[in-house]
Parts: C-alpha cells; sequence; structure tokens
C-alpha cells in the first residue's frame, strides 16, 4: 500500500481508502451483517488501509457505529477517519448550521472517538457551498479550535463548486466526482495540491460502469434505474472504447482506479466494495501504473468524445 498526504497535520493515508456507505444496517442497495461489516474493516486494516469514509445517514446511523465498534482498540494516531454533515442518521436532510454541532457530536458518540479528523459537508446545493453567504464555516473554524476536528470540506461534483468552495472558505479537504467518464473535477487538482487541500476521489468506477461488467442490455432496480435505456446504451459504447485505449478488458475496474490515482494531487480513492473478494480486488489497483501515454489518450477521448454528452450521474 501507498500513502499520500492529506491534512498538513495528520499521518499519510493509504491511496486506497475504505468507503463505509455499506457497513450500515439495511443501507439501501447492499446490506451487511454487523459481523461481516466488523470483518471488512478488518480486512481493510490487515491490507494496510488507514483512511475510512463515512457518514451519520449511512445505514440509519449504524454505518458509523459499526465503524466504531471495528475500530475499538486500534491506535487513533494510525487511522484518519472523514464523516459529513447535511443527510442525517434519520434520513432527513438538514443543511442548517445551527445543526452541525448536533450531528458533529451524533458522530463522535457513534464513532466512539474524541475527535474526527475531517468533516465534509455531504453533497450540499451550491448555495451552501459560498462561505461569504453562509455560517456553516466558522462553526466548522470554532469545532477546529476546541481540537475536535483537524479540517473541513465539502464533497462536491463540479470544478465550479470546488473554486467556490476554495474562493471562499478555510476548506483542506475536498471529496470530488471524478473518474474515466467524469474529469471535469480535474481542473481543479493544481489548485488544490497548490493549497495543501487533500482531494478524496469518489465514484471512481462510474457506479460499476468501469468494472466492465454492463452492456446495452443491462438494466437496474437500484438507485442505477435513474438511467435511462438510450444512457445505458450510450455509456455501453462508451465502455467498449475504454477497453480499446487499454488494450483489453482485463482488470478495467483495477486500471479505472489506477486512473484516478495517476493524478498526483489524489490523496486518496473510495471505490465502492461490498465483500472481501471486491476490497481485495480494489487495493490490488495500486499495483496497476497508467502510463503518461495513455492517461493523455483517456483524458483526449473525454475531451474529444464524453465531454459534450454532459452524462448524467
Amino acid at each position: 500500500m501507498k500513502y499520500n498526504q492529506y491534512l498538513k497535520d495528520t499521518i499519510k493515508i493509504s491511496e486506497i481508502g475504505l468507503g463505509a456507505w455499506q457497513l450500515g444496517q439495511n443501507s439501501g442497495w447492499k446490506s451487511m451483517t454487523e459481523n461481516e461489516a466488523i470483518q471488512l474493516v478488518q480486512k481493510s486494516l490487515d491490507l494496510g488501509i488507514n483512511f475510512f469514509d463515512t457518514a451519520p445517514n449511512y445505514g440509519h446511523g449504524t454505518g458509523e457505529e459499526r465503524l466504531g465498534k471495528a475500530l475499538k482498540g486500534v491506535d487513533r494516531e494510525k487511522i484518519v477517519i472523514n464523516t459529513k454533515f447535511g443527510r442525517t442518521h434519520t434520513g432527513t436532510i438538514n443543511w442548517n448550521s445551527n445543526y452541525i454541532r448536533e450531528s458533529f457530536e451524533g458522530s463522535l458518540k457513534r464513532l466512539q472517538v474524541e475527535y474526527i479528523d475531517s468533516l465534509i459537508i455531504h453533497s450540499p446545493p451550491s448555495e451552501y457551498i459560498d462561505g461569504n453567504k453562509n455560517d456553516h464555516y466558522q462553526i466548522l473554524d470554532k469545532l477546529v479550535e476546541e481540537g475536535k476536528l483537524k479540517a473541513y470540506g465539502a464533497s462536491l461534483d463540479t470544478y465550479d463548486d470546488m473554486m467556490l468552495l476554495l474562493d471562499t472558505t478555510g476548506s483542506k479537504v475536498i471529496e470530488v466526482f471524478f473518474n474515466i467518464f467524469h474529469q471535469a473535477t480535474a481542473r481543479g487538482f493544481e489548485r488544490a495540491q497548490k493549497e495543501d487541500v487533500g482531494i478524496i476521489v469518489k465514484i471512481p468506477l462510474d457506479s460499476g460502469w468501469l468494472t466492465g461488467k454492463y452492456n446495452a442490455e443491462s438494466s437496474f432496480d437500484d438507485v442505477r434505474s435513474r438511467w435511462s435505456k438510450e444512457e445505458i446504451q450510450t455509456r455501453a459504447k462508451l465502455v467498449e472504447k475504454v477497453k480499446a485505449i487499454f488494450g483489453t478488458a482485463e482488470n478495467l475496474s483495477q486500471k479505472a482506479i489506477a486512473f484516478c490515482l495517476a493524478y498526483e494531487a489524489v490523496s486518496t480513492v473510495i471505490p465502492g466494495n461490498v465483500s472481501i473478494e471486491q476490497l481485495l480486488s480494489n487495493v490490488q489497483s495500486t499495483e496497476i501504473s497508467i502510463s503518461p501515454g495513455i492517461k493523455e489518450e483517456l483524458e483526449m477521448f473525454y475531451q474529444s468524445e464524453i465531454k459534450k454528452l454532459h452524462l448524467p450521474w
């Protein structure tokens, strides 16, 4: 496992992190027992993973609770925990700044920790990102001053929102939507790196498409049912072109993750995994090196063919 800079005052973090959404009870698409969740976290630690990304709404609070149980007894200074604000443990949404402290204290309790390394606003509407118009960031600064929090930021999908956050707040963490099919946020990577802002890459496999296991005839009955038949066919064609660029369909998911890690500004990537097998595959991505030529070809493919499509999430 390789480790990258995240925050100035934390240890370096594993370039593959564990996204802990699936740990919760009745999390949605997949659900784990508490024993399975704890085993997955413990296997992650065995593999050298020290970065854990969670949120209050994962399994209505049970995601944080199970992560806390699994990490109990682990040296707190050797792990880094990121959680979120805005989507609550009761399944509601609350962006009000006066709820930040209550949400944060709930996360501390469920995780069984005395401090949290980073707290990000969980995919907020753009109007909550501007620090000149919201007092959220003053409250977050106060939590930092109190020693309960090391840094804060937001989970964002666009370059414009990245720039607004960096221009108007003291954010030092951004969780960005970035993968071969969605490269727009890479425009903000250089600035983030210059300003010592940690970058967490979310959705690196484009909700499963970049695993190569779906095609034009695929259908979905979960959150991915949002895609129309036409959108499914479009993505299927793009997947075939990505395979052609790599020259093979073999290990596509690992190569897609390795593409994200090819950017020096990226601190960690949090691919989804609902089994030990998937976890092992994701970690093996670190053994793959994307050549500068292939990286450039994928960037050109995005600019010439994908960008104009405005692919929906």
